[in-house]
């Protein structure tokens, strides 16, 4: 067990932290100490959905803006010893359809938040929640730090220079930055409404409402999968140690399977559900990566983080999560 008892007390910004991660990420901390503040839009596409935080909800100051409303960011960063800066639009079909958008929270917001650190809390710790499609399509397996970055859609295009951006301002003007590559996190808090965030969302929704569970292409495509409770510690280390500054980092699981595979533990976890094999849409096949998993020795040598939630595990949970509180999720934002 990581001891996090440094945050005790320190005051910490997360932007996007009604959202899935982020929510989950300000339990965590309030349960140490920390004095969390959270900023989100609530805007209906981007997952913030308020019952994410309604048992932390004393616990946390919330403030409803958007990171790309400059002067809101600009007060918000100042005084904060560490940023978690996951708000982003996520959903890769919809950076395709609206490209100035996904351009204008990814990239253009991302920069003026660091500005904001630059000029107003040049001495803050920020954490950037950055992606794994920006390698695009792998040309080997494992996927490592190291292997050639070449996206496949706009939203690659666009995190990766929110990414870039991070580094460049801790490389230059010391404001300590990091990028975690997130791989396909789920877990309680995901949004399940649509796939805008994780295509296992909508398998557990169909999951739960007795519906067929829809696998697209011939199922075989290999992915990983970390548990949010796994991606937030390994924010919370990457936030307290020195030796992430200016680094980026994979994050994975050594459990690597195909979708099919996925689908059928889901079979088993939830009688009654059933799987379908169906053909790709055409604007889902033009950016699908294939094969992807990753390689993550570097935050595992460097920073001593692995998972350490399986992922039957996992999915029990996330199934328990959504039977009891579906309402609050099926129609929500």
């Amino acid at each position: 067990m990581n001891d996090f008892s440094a945050f005790d007390g320190k005051q910490v910004l997360i932007t996007g932290g009604v959202g899935f991660i982020g929510s989950n990420l300000a339990r965590q901390l309030v349960t140490v100490g920390a004095r969390v503040t959270l900023a989100d839009s609530l805007i209906p596409l981007y997952g913030g959905n308020l019952f994410n935080i309604e048992d932390i909800r004393e616990r946390i100051t919330l403030n409803i803006t958007d990171v790309r409303d400059p002067y809101s960011m600009t007060y918000l960063v100042q005084g904060k010893d560490y940023l978690f800066n996951l708000a982003g639009q996520t959903s890769h079909l919809d950076s395709m359809t609206d490209p100035r958008t996904d351009l204008d929270i990814n990239a253009a917001a991302q920069l003026s938040i660091l500005e904001a650190c630059r000029q107003h809390n040049p001495g803050i710790k920020v954490v950037f929640a950055s992606t794994r499609q920006l390698y695009g399509k792998p040309e080997y397996l494992p996927v490592d730090e190291a292997h050639p970055i070449r996206p496949v859609d706009v939203n690659g295009i666009n995190k990766l220079a929110g990414e870039w951006y991070h580094l460049l301002y801790n490389n230059v003007y010391g404001v300590r930055a990091c990028a975690l590559r997130l791989t396909n996190t789920y877990g309680p808090g995901m949004r399940v409404k649509d796939a805008r965030q994780t295509f296992l969302g909508i398998w557990i929704r169909n999951a739960i409402e007795g519906k067929p569970i829809l696998v697209f292409g011939d199922g075989l495509q290999r992915r990983d999968f970390n548990y949010v409770d796994d991606a937030v510690e390994a924010m919370l280390l990457a936030a307290l140690d020195v030796r992430a500054d200016g680094q980026v980092f994979n994050l994975g699981s050594k459990e690597v399977m195909n979708l099919k595979q996925l689908a059928e533990i889901l079979v088993e976890l939830h009688p009654g559900t059933r799987f379908e094999t169906v053909p790709f849409p055409p604007e889902r096949k033009a950016i699908d990566i294939g094969d992807y998993y990753s390689n993550y020795d570097k935050i595992e040598n460097q920073l001593g983080w692995h998972t350490k939630v399986d992922l039957r595990q996992g999915l029990a949970a996330s199934l328990a999560y959504y039977g009891k509180y579906q309402r609050h999720y099926w129609d929500a934002t």
